[in-house]
């Protein structure tokens, strides 16, 4: 059978056969402490779930592409309120079906693999941006973080600016839980725009932190959002992840683009996901909720690691614990041994080698008992 060669380039995605190992240990009978995939155990919020009942309709028909425009005016009252930022619903907004898909799908709108156009992303990083770029034919060009995990317009050459149609930043970061700056996103913003290269910020995780919020793209850009794109995302913000809903908000032109191939592709949410997704852009005391849970989350489990020695890198917001290790693979084997499964840092890429991944997903009450196994297991 012939196959696409980038899939053999790209491999098996290491995340998920991490789950299919934690799986297989519960199907032993055998308790599994799992931070490795980033799906918080925390329940939907009531109201929620209650307007997706509410909205499944007797007849099941074709949901619109461009997502209902109820929807779309909700994503841009959310972006005025988080951000200060107005944006077009008509033309700015494009809701999706879960940040995964339309971080994905987004290279095959842009990318010409006849012109050799270059992409760039982040490493570590999540995993998406390097597989959408090969798999649509792009020159990929992994850009390796430095030690505070946050990517600057230098790191990235300048001939390599001049042939990328993409870059992507992620902030917060995932693995890292780092933060870029407003000063470095203008810097990243002012040098995209020097080449022309369209801006990709994943911005999924915007709403968890532990201090002060972080800035987005489109306050950098603003008024239009010329030149750039705001991956966002209700899986960890609203507890939606098997939901997949999430949005793109950003220059009107790459929005009419993406909504070309989107309709090529038929992807599109079901309106009743769309209802949920409507309730939920519109609310915040929810998030404040679910922000206060996983910065408890990350103290508890912190301390466990602090008081053995460890150093803990980024980790000021998103969902995810991001710690120095000798070995991560060792480490993660070792850990795994005693119930508590973790993802090794170099499955993110290169940079990664050396940290250990712990995604927030158990509940408080686990992340306690986690966190003395944690110390029993490392500390012995």
């Amino acid at each position: 059978m012939k196959v696409n060669p980038a899939l053999s380039v790209l491999g098996e995605y290491s995340i998920g056969r991490l789950q299919e190992m934690a799986r297989s240990m519960r199907a032993e009978g055998r308790r599994v402490f799992d931070f490795s995939i980033g799906d918080p155990l925390e329940p939907t919020a009531p109201f929620i779930t209650q307007r997706i009942r509410e909205a499944v309709p007797e007849v099941s028909q074709y949901p619109s592409t461009f997502g209902l425009s109820d929807l779309r005016v909700a994503v841009a009252g959310y972006v005025k309120r988080r951000f200060g930022v107005e944006v077009d619903p008509g033309t700015q907004v494009m809701p999706t079906s879960g940040g995964k898909e339309s971080i994905f799908s987004t290279h095959l709108a842009f990318v010409d693999r006849n012109r050799s156009d270059f992409v760039a992303w982040p490493t570590p990083g999540y995993p998406i941006y390097e597989r959408g770029a090969i798999l649509a034919g792009a020159v990929p060009f992994p850009v390796r973080l430095s030690a505070d995990f946050v990517l600057r317009a230098t790191d990235i050459p300048v001939q390599v600016w001049d042939q990328a149609v993409m870059v992507w930043i992620c902030t917060p970061h995932n693995p890292a839980g780092s933060i870029t700056s407003a000063d470095e996103l203008q810097t990243l913003y002012s040098t995209a725009r020097d080449s022309k290269t369209l801006l990709c910020s994943d911005e999924c995780y915007a709403d968890l932190y532990d201090d002060q919020p972080p800035s987005s793209i489109l306050q950098t850009a603003g008024p239009g959002s010329l030149g750039c794109l705001s991956f966002l995302s209700l899986s960890k913000r609203s507890g939606m992840t098997g939901y997949r809903s999430g949005a793109i908000v950003g220059d009107a032109e790459a929005i009419s683009v993406i909504k070309s191939l989107r309709a090529s592709t038929g992807t599109a949410s079901p309106e009743f996901i769309q209802q949920g997704a409507m309730a939920a852009w519109s609310d915040d005391a929810h998030v404040d909720e679910r922000r206060e849970i996983f910065r408890q989350k990350r103290s508890i489990l912190a301390k466990a690691f602090d008081s053995l020695g460890f150093e803990i890198a980024g980790s000021v917001a998103g969902i995810y614990l991001w710690i120095q290790v000798e070995d991560d693979i060792a480490v993660s084997e070792r850990l795994l041994e005693d119930g508590i499964l973790v993802t090794p840092g170099r499955g993110f890429g290169p940079g990664g080698e050396g940290y250990i991944r712990l995604a927030l997903v158990p509940t408080l009450d686990e992340c306690d008992e986690a966190a003395e196994a944690v110390v029993a297991c490392l500390g012995r």
